[in-house]
């Protein structure tokens, strides 16, 4: 039988990312805290997290912080039901935690979600990261959910397909200029002399846009980084570079153009969830799809 206190204690570790803040957040000591944490990864006969500047969990605390998280969760719906919150509106706030790449959470999926949080009294904690990356927090046992690239389910997880984001490739007029031929055409060379504005150094979405109509792989080109979505596309706008933008949000920016029209870049997006939701992740999967089938293109 697990001990509730020792995995409080991992939890709150886990979530810091070191003993002091965890003593500080359970009003102990750093060596109870410690204690519970040994105790516990003797009891298992399992290192449960890297000692170290930076507190990080194994694989096999990652496990069990999943289960940790998803029995807290089942928990604050069982009394939520019982104290008849849902129907009166009332009771304590619950906390989700999801991973979701920054163009879905500043288009489609906020307006998604927000009234079933307000309704169910949830709060909502966005781990943001690269559409391509976010898998690793839900395997990590940080979230409970992620808008990811990744098709293949993870263990203990189920993978449904959302849909497309499509994403065009998009300049100022001035640098789209610089990028034509004096025919009109786009030059490779033209576009590989000027920047690119690309979010983070996880993004590959330009790379993708090269090798899919330019043929051109393991190129290498100026850049600039700019992680805020509207930082992001604004600075596009003011000529420091080209970019990919999704194509929903270009009707809201006119003064982009495309440098290649018709040429876009298509992402399939998938909801990966625990495979044994509560109902609260569960009306969080519903309104994730429901959102998706609205919002995104369909695969094809």
């Amino acid at each position: 039988m697990l001990d509730a206190r020792q995995l409080d204690a991992l939890a709150a570790v886990a979530d810091t990312g070191s003993f002091a803040a965890a003593a500080r957040q359970l009003s102990l000591t750093v060596a109870a805290v410690s204690l519970r944490i040994r105790s516990l990864e003797d009891a298992l006969g399992q290192r449960l997290l890297v000692r170290g500047k930076q507190v990080h969990a194994t694989a096999a605390g990652q496990a069990l912080l999943g289960h940790v998280r998803q029995v807290r969760l089942m928990e604050a719906d069982l009394l939520s039901g019982l104290r008849g919150a849902p129907e009166t509106g009332r009771g304590a706030w619950q906390n989700l935690s999801v991973a979701i790449n920054a163009d879905s959470v500043a288009s489609w999926f906020l307006p998604a979600v927000t009234p079933l949080l307000l309704r169910h009294r949830l709060t909502l904690e966005v781990v943001i990261d690269d559409q391509d990356h976010t898998h690793d927090a839900l395997k990590g046992g940080d979230v409970i959910g992620c808008v990811t690239t990744l098709a293949e389910p993870m263990r203990g997880c189920v993978a449904e397909p959302l849909g497309v984001m499509r994403y065009r490739c998009v300049a100022a007029p001035s640098v789209v200029q610089r990028c034509r031929t004096p025919r009109g055409a786009v030059s490779a060379h033209r576009l590989l002399a000027w920047p690119a504005v690309i979010f983070n150094r996880k993004d590959a979405l330009q790379d993708a846009f090269l090798a899919q109509h330019f043929g051109l792989k393991d190129v290498h080109y100026p850049r600039h980084f700019v992680p805020a979505v509207d930082a992001f596309e604004t600075a596009i706008g003011l000529g420091l570079g080209w970019g990919m933008v999704p194509e929903q949000n270009l009707r809201h920016r006119p003064e982009l153009q495309e440098l290649l029209p018709g040429a876009t870049v298509d992402v399939a997006l998938y909801w990966q969830h625990w495979a044994h939701e509560p109902p609260s992740a569960q009306r969080l999967t519903a309104a994730v799809k429901a959102a998706a089938r609205e919002h995104l293109g369909a695969a094809a």
